[in-house]
């Protein structure tokens, strides 16, 4: 049987292990494999879609599935690919899973909902994909057109719940729906501290899906997991997220993506360093130099170029969205080419006022208090779709 995670992420896999007496939803077989029984299944998967046999192995679901005798007829995948494998943004195609000979449909480019055609005949549609947390975080994008598509056609969708390994906390702006995009579809904070499965309670609670009746959703919950844990992703979610220093730093760091200042694509450590060849020591002097990486970036912003910044992979997680280093880091900038002039920074903040706050001057404490009170709003909302403490 094959594992294609074990082969395309060996050389990214984490040490630390999935919590102590936890249990994932796509583990709990007993719970859904019982609904599945003689009907016609597709999944929405990648990597991280697996059932664990210890702290340290596992087996891909779709494995899972078809030796249990379920009748799997259609993959689909998120930005990043069935395998993980393609760098943000990158195009992700359709086409046949090797070993299986399903057909891989993409749900990132141009086909980010799932057609009538495509859905034709399935009773159910398994989303089973690793979150992280964060509003511009596109899986959660995927699972709005997934729902709002099954619920147009008439398909049951189950959701297999995973850990939200930036779960502890919830903060940042509440997205103007003005500028909703596929980087931020529904009026939540960047960090909005649900699981993949209560988020699609919210989905479902608020209406926001376009259809007049909500999806039909069944969510497979997990054992042992409360908010509170800190909890460690023994599979990269996508290619530059790949350790835990990363994933805790990028909620406050992928902001720098909508600005003149790198992230770190292109190095050993991306979303734990930023940096920009328009800085100069002294007053900024961390260096590195972005370089191809196929697969992981392709054509990494200041490919080539000598970057000096700041390294943040030792510095304590963050409980909160930080906005310290891009006040640092605007403060060595030559101001008026410091924010890309294409909108993307308004469209991950969620909001125009942030980044006019930061070219004024406005202090943190008065950026944070800007953010009410939509933010309490949200939390006061959230807590009807929890499914844990």
């Amino acid at each position: 049987m094959r594992n294609i995670v074990v082969i395309l992420f060996a050389v990214l896999l984490l040490a630390a292990p999935v919590a102590i007496g936890q249990t994932v939803g796509a583990n709990r077989t007993d719970a859904y494999l019982p609904l599945l029984k003689k009907k016609k299944v597709a999944i929405v998967a990648n990597q991280t879609s697996v059932v664990f046999r210890s702290d340290t192995t596992y087996v891909h679901l779709l494995d899972t599935l078809l030796s249990r005798g379920v009748k799997v007829v259609k993959i689909f995948c998120p930005e990043h690919g069935f395998r993980g494998d393609v760098e943000a943004g990158g195009s992700v195609a359709s086409g046949k899973d090797a070993s299986s000979g399903l057909p891989i449909v993409s749900l990132y480019g141009q086909n980010k909902k799932p057609t009538p055609e495509q859905l034709k005949g399935l009773d159910y549609v398994i989303f089973d994909i690793q979150d992280v947390g964060c509003r511009f975080y596109t899986y959660i994008s995927t699972l709005h057109y997934v729902m709002e598509a099954c619920a147009e056609n008439n398909v049951r969708v189950i959701v297999l719940d995973r850990p939200n390994p930036n779960g502890r906390y919830v903060d940042g702006p509440v997205l103007d729906l003005s500028l909703r995009s596929f980087v931020g579809m529904h009026p939540v904070p960047i960090v909005h501290g649900m699981t993949i499965g209560e988020y699609a309670r919210m989905i479902n609670g608020e209406h926001w899906i376009k259809s007049a009746d909500t999806c039909m959703l069944t969510i497979i919950t997990m054992e042992g997991y409360d908010h509170s844990m800190r909890y460690s992703l023994p599979i990269p979610p996508s290619p530059n997220l790949r350790n835990d220093q990363a994933i805790a730093l990028y909620p406050s760091l992928c902001l720098f993506e909508g600005t003149n200042v790198s992230v770190g694509r292109g190095t050993d450590h991306p979303f734990c360093i930023v940096g920009s060849p328009n800085f100069m020591p002294p007053a900024v002097a961390f260096e590195f130099k972005p370089k191809t990486i196929p697969g992981v970036s392709d054509n990494p912003l200041f490919n080539g170029k000598t970057c000096y910044g700041i390294d943040l992979s030792r510095v304590k997680a963050p409980d909160r969205f930080e906005l310290k280093w891009l006040f640092e880091l605007y403060r060595y900038s030559r101001h008026n080419d410091f924010f890309l002039s294409n909108g993307f920074f308004d469209k991950l903040a969620g909001t125009r006022l942030l980044r006019k706050q930061i070219e004024e001057g406005v202090s943190e404490d008065s950026i944070r208090a800007s953010w009410e009170p939509a933010l309490s709003e949200f939390k006061v909302m959230r807590q009807k779709y929890l499914l844990y403490q």
